[in-house]
């Protein structure tokens, strides 16, 4: 930290000693200081509240893989859970009040590694793929790499990427699909339990693999809550509301599951379909 802070104080004493050489402008004079103590200013400090929320959803990541080691699995389900739930909200608060930067969008990438990558895969292993040795440990890490691998790629490609559009599962549904897998499963009855720890590695590495697929997911990054919209959509979010309340651990993975599925099929059978340009006959 000394070292970093007589880095800064050496870099203000270049700059200010630099001669202006706005002699008869006072006033533009005025300005160019202003951006320097701006710029200088914008090293140091960082936007809070934004990055307040980053760093809980990454604690509760943390918090997950302890409970987790702790066998309590239920705990651990709830804190991704929330996580995902504050990781939304990070990026929506820096906007509305105009506090993005760069520092932020690094950091976020880094806590969402934390607590949808590395904290799913290690719920993963100790629920169930321990299980199968060896393989178990090959699907859980699968699952994690390909979830940085998919942030590294997002990170590079943020700029020029569709807003409509994910290019591979986003590693929030991912974490959410296991999360959701996890308490389904456990609500099953104990005939069923057997088969339920296949089902979890063929889903973990499926998961892994989409998200670094070129499979194309719906962002909801253009569908604006704060305008109106049409009275039916109120109506499917009340329907979709009282089923989750209904059975929260079938619904819930039922709609994960429908989201993976929606992503397969726009992108085999709706967008080869709608790429295809019709047969024009000449006439007679």
């Amino acid at each position: 930290m000394d070292q970093q802070n007589d880095t800064i104080q050496a870099e203000e004493r270049a700059v200010f000693a630099e001669p202006v050489r706005l002699e008869d402008n006072r006033a533009g004079r005025h300005r160019l200081n202003e951006r320097i103590r701006e710029r200088l200013r914008d090293k140091r400090a960082v936007y809070l509240l934004p990055n307040m929320i980053t760093m809980t959803s990454m604690f509760l990541g943390f918090l997950s893989m302890i409970w987790s080691v702790q066998g309590r699995y239920s705990d651990a389900c709830l804190a991704l859970l929330v996580s995902a739930l504050m990781d939304g909200l990070d990026g929506k608060v820096a906007r509305l009040t105009h506090s993005a930067s760069e520092f932020g969008v690094q950091f976020d990438s880094l806590a969402d590694l934390v607590a949808f990558g590395f904290a799913p895969a290690m719920l993963v292993w100790q629920w169930s793929l321990q299980t199968f040795g060896r393989a178990g440990v090959a699907a859980a890490f699968i699952y994690a790499a390909c979830g940085a691998l998919r942030l590294a790629r997002f990170n590079v490609s943020a700029h020029t990427a569709s807003k409509r559009f994910f290019v591979g599962l986003p590693i929030p549904a991912g974490a959410c699909t296991m999360v959701c897998f996890v308490l389904f499963a456990g609500a099953m009855p104990d005939g069923g339990q057997g088969s339920m720890r296949y089902l979890c590695f063929a889903l973990t590495v499926l998961t892994g693999f989409l998200m670094v697929s070129r499979v194309r997911y719906f962002s909801f990054k253009e569908y604006d809550i704060f305008r109106a919209h049409p009275y039916r959509v109120l109506v499917t979010f009340l329907v979709l509301l009282a089923l989750l309340y209904s059975s929260p651990k079938l619904m819930g993975f039922a709609y994960c599951a429908a989201y993976i599925a929606s992503g397969l099929v726009y992108t085999f059978y709706l967008l080869p379909k709608s790429s295809q340009q019709p047969e024009h006959r000449q006439g007679d």
